[in-house]
């Protein structure tokens, strides 16, 4: 295959196209292995691309002997619901043009409680967020203070806008 996964060769492009390529756990951790190794297994300890599959999804390392599991390391790693309940679960996330929440997932893939389906959607909503933030030269202002408006009890719930100065000139936008 080609080092890197294009759409609509190696994504599924329908929910039956998507049904078919992970019916099983095991495709599923084909697709992931090949994510992860377009090339074919590489040791993240010592970068030797020699090893072998070993039981439950993961390889071992012909130098250094090392276990790696095809999902250490990333959304689905220590989870306790099966892999194709999680594809599912990012097909409904990304396909969903309203979103989805955590009961309406709990009820479309029949998972046993609210709090797993909850912890699910956690999981894929935290992958969407930058891990590094960059501390934002940003105040927040009441928008009756930038509008000039005197008022002397605004009401709590007017927007607040956020402002940034520069040189005596600020831009601002509304919050969301």
């Amino acid at each position: 295959m080609d080092e890197h996964p294009r759409g609509g060769r190696h994504y599924p492009r329908s929910t039956g196209e998507f049904q078919s390529w992970f019916a099983t756990d095991a495709d599923c951790l084909d697709y992931l292995a090949w994510l992860r190794w377009p090339q074919g297994f590489v040791c993240p300890r010592c970068q030797n691309p020699s090893g072998w599959a070993v039981a439950g999804g993961a390889y071992k390392c012909a130098s250094c002997l090392r276990h790696t599991a095809v999902t250490a390391d990333t959304l689905f790693d220590r989870r306790r619901t099966p892999l194709t309940v999680w594809f599912a679960a990012c097909w409904q996330f990304a396909t969903a043009k309203d979103g989805i929440s955590a009961l309406g997932l709990q009820r479309t893939l029949e998972i046993g409680s609210y709090q797993t389906a909850w912890a699910m959607l956690h999981r894929l909503r935290s992958v969407l967020v930058r891990p590094v933030r960059v501390a934002s030269s940003k105040r927040l202002v009441p928008l009756w203070q930038v509008s000039g408006a005197r008022i002397r009890n605004p009401h709590p719930s007017w927007e607040l806008k956020r402002i940034e100065y520069d040189n005596d000139h600020y831009q601002s936008d509304l919050l969301p």
